[in-house]
């Protein structure tokens, strides 16, 4: 009877030594790497609490503000300087309206750009295809700015309420056709004189082909609103998935 039991531990002593540990080993070092990631990635978004209106001005960004924060619309607002005020929903966050003057903007974008978890980008629906030059190269300036990268970005098309206005889905085939325009420019110009800052900026899209919003990795969306008529329920919808 002990010869057996002697026999039955000697097996079970060289199955255990012949179990091969590398794919445990392995599987520890991989579930090591992914709890890492996903630390550093928490870190970095735990700082990122604001919420940017940005645009052109006469978008109608600081009338959203004002519809989002005091809940009224202004008669006439316009923006020197930056409005910052805590909207409220089922969580608070910080809505900082920028400038849409580009003498005041890039500095004030600069500013809170590190800290932003959405960026709104306000177009205004009647003109955005008279500006749409502009609109796309401040909108191209947000996007290939790598502080940025990590930001959900919503494209609202404003002023819905009025006749002339354009949909989003045509404001979003404009912005890529001028998009295009606009990187091939900015790639011209980055490789006459150098690229200085080339650590801060990245080139959209895919090289050699139209541009399209579909080939950009960060979230972008479109919607359609009216702060006039209070309608910002695509806006509210969006902030409330983020926070």
């Amino acid at each position: 009877m002990d010869k057996l039991n002697d026999n039955a531990r000697e097996r079970k002593q060289i199955k255990l030594g012949e179990i091969d540990t590398g794919p445990i080993l392995i599987a520890l070092v991989l579930g090591f790497i992914a709890v890492a990631i996903f630390v550093i990635l928490r870190k970095r978004s735990a700082g990122r609490k604001d919420f940017l209106l940005t645009g052109l001005s006469e978008s109608g960004k600081s009338a959203i503000f004002m519809q989002l924060i005091h809940g009224k619309f202004p008669a006439t607002f316009t923006s020197i300087k930056e409005n910052v005020g805590d909207y409220q929903a089922w969580q608070s966050a910080r809505l900082v309206d920028v400038p849409g003057h580009y003498r005041v903007r890039d500095k004030c974008l600069e500013l809170y750009k590190h800290r932003a978890k959405g960026i709104v980008f306000v177009v205004d629906s009647v003109t955005a295809h008279k500006d749409i030059r502009d609109v796309a190269d401040f909108l191209y300036t947000i996007l290939a700015d790598s502080a940025t990268q990590p930001c959900s970005v919503l494209v609202l098309c404003n002023k819905q309420d009025q006749t002339t206005a354009k949909s989003a889905q045509v404001i979003k085939s404009l912005l890529e056709s001028e998009l295009h325009t606009v990187r091939d420019t900015r790639s011209r110009k980055l490789q006459s004189v150098g690229d200085e800052d080339g650590s801060k900026s990245i080139t959209l899209g895919k090289p050699g082909r139209d541009f399209e919003f579909s080939h950009i990795a960060q979230d972008i969306q479109f919607a359609e609103a009216s702060a006039k008529d209070t309608e910002l329920s695509p806006l509210t919808e969006w902030l409330a998935g983020l926070l």
